[in-house]
């Protein structure tokens, strides 16, 4: 019988893709900030001054943002995950297309976790 390394327990294919799409989000997103910083670009100025379809980008990208704050918080209360609030937080200094699959890959944890607790009982 082989044993599963506890580090990898509850892990399931679905939280490994949200895992590798949240790595995707971190090191696309902080190659292009690093960028614009290096260049001493005005950051929010090219993100919201630069026409009607970057600012139309950018509304977007925020209601998602606000959305999926909001889901996070509700959530993770609903699963008893502690310290939801430190994904938010971290999509401040990151970016959400960091921190956003992440919290779904550790909600996928908690959701294997669960599961393989009502199993047992």
């Amino acid at each position: 019988m082989t044993t599963t390394p506890r580090i990898l327990q509850n892990w399931n294919p679905t939280a490994f893709v949200f895992l590798g799409l949240s790595l995707v989000g971190l090191v696309g997103t902080l190659y292009f900030n690093i960028l614009s910083v290096v260049q001493l670009r005005n950051y929010l100025g090219d993100w919201f001054g630069s026409g009607p379809a970057v600012n139309s980008l950018g509304v977007d990208l925020l209601v998602v943002a606000i959305a999926g704050s909001v889901f996070i918080i509700v959530e993770a209360r609903r699963l008893g995950m502690k310290r939801a609030w430190l994904y938010i937080v971290l999509s401040g200094v990151t970016a959400f297309a960091f921190t956003f699959p992440l919290f779904l890959a550790m909600r996928e944890r908690r959701l294997m976790q669960t599961a393989h607790e009502r199993a047992v009982n």
